[in-house]
């Protein structure tokens, strides 16, 4: 699979390259976020066009993917989308991803913004994103597609972000995403044998529905609680090797191993969520 990770940091980003993550990810989406996820233990990075440039300086094999705001107009506050995504395409982003759209009518736009200079990733995490789910995925333009769980589970009403993967809704929107051949992930991953729902069944889930990409959360390493570059760097390089590991034992496994894990994922959410 594709390993994302989320930073600003030029020294960060050297070190989770060279550790083999595929995907540095800035994140400049602010827009509406605090309101529908305040209160929450999530990250709001609010990264910025300087930092898109700094982090394109030092990348040679990872790709570079910038979160954008989600589609709007031009405002006192903020450029108009269009001016966004003008911005980040000339800061050289390898891959724009949009969140939190609703509609065909807000991709159509964000895509035509794009005109096909960088790849394009979608954020599926709206319920009103999977209700039109078909109309979306006919649009031309789309190189990719994600699905967001925090805000999935905020838009369904779940208490838990992992119950889109427990009660089918991941999978049923996957079966969408590979019915159009589109490359897809979800969700994040914490370090091995770490997380409220262990990395282990995420990632196995993640074999089982045919998943291509994942984001190594804050649980993976939280950089600013690591301040010595050795430590931090020796900290990738073990834990990246671990999960390529497990990879390794998942593309061996039968259809028996994913059936009793999905059973037990199922099984671990719903005592979670008692």
């Amino acid at each position: 699979m594709k390993l994302m990770y989320i930073t600003n940091n030029p020294q960060i980003a050297l070190i989770a390259q060279k550790a083999g993550v595929d995907r540095i990810f800035i994140d400049m989406e602010y827009i509406g976020k605090d309101l529908r996820q305040g209160g929450m233990d999530t990250v709001q990075n609010h990264h910025t066009l300087e930092d898109i440039t700094a982090i394109r300086k030092v990348l040679t094999k990872s790709e570079l993917l910038v979160r954008i705001n989600p589609m709007h107009d031009s405002s006192d506050v903020f450029s108009s989308s269009e001016e966004e995504i003008e911005a980040v395409i000339k800061a050289k982003a390898d891959i724009i991803m949009l969140p939190y759209f609703k509609t065909a009518c807000e991709v159509k736009r964000f895509l035509k913004a794009v005109n096909g200079r960088c790849k394009t990733l979608l954020l599926f995490e709206t319920a009103e994103s999977v209700e039109n789910i078909d109309e979306i995925l006919e649009l031309d333009g789309i190189d990719e597609v994600f699905i967001g769980l925090n805000d999935l589970s905020l838009s369904y009403g779940y208490k838990f972000m992992f119950e889109p993967l427990a009660n089918g809704t991941v999978e049923k929107i996957a079966d969408k995403f590979k019915g159009k051949n589109f490359s897809f992930g979800f969700g994040g991953i914490a370090r091995l044998g770490e997380g409220t729902l262990s990395s282990e069944k995420i990632i196995s889930e993640h074999y089982r529905l045919g998943s291509t990409c994942v984001i190594l959360s804050r649980s993976f390493c939280n950089a600013n609680d690591v301040t010595d570059e050795k430590v931090l760097g020796e900290l990738f390089e073990n834990e990246v090797k671990r999960i390529r590991v497990y990879e390794q034992f998942c593309s061996s496994q039968t259809e028996e191993f994913f059936n009793k894990n999905k059973a037990d994922v199922k099984a671990a959410v719903e005592i979670i969520c008692k």
